[in-house]
């Protein structure tokens, strides 16, 4: 049986609230949670920027960019530990179209 890969590409946004340990700890945890099930291509962090909108009264957001490969199935856990976290305001995960 074929062991089925996809590309996929991540953001998620802090609490910009956050001090500098808790954001970087909240990093690494996602880091390690996605290396622990498939494998990193590229991790971007673009640091504080300002939100378009208030989201749970914050203004500003720490945005991290993640290029990984998993299996399809790893990507519904990954949205759940998101969505579990204390501090994560948004994420969105897309499945990269390989030409």
């Amino acid at each position: 049986m074929v062991e089925n890969i996809n590309k996929y590409e991540n953001i998620f946004v802090i609490d910009a609230r956050k001090t500098d340990e808790e954001i970087a700890a909240l990093v690494e945890k996602f880091k390690s949670l996605i290396e622990a099930n498939g494998t990193i291509e590229s991790v971007e962090e673009w640091g504080k920027r300002k939100l378009a909108y208030e989201i749970n009264y914050a203004t500003e957001g720490y945005y991290v960019l993640v290029n990984f490969s998993s299996k399809p199935d790893f990507i519904a856990e990954l949205e759940r530990v998101f969505g579990i976290t204390d501090g994560i305001l948004r994420e969105i995960t897309i499945k990269k179209i390989e030409e």
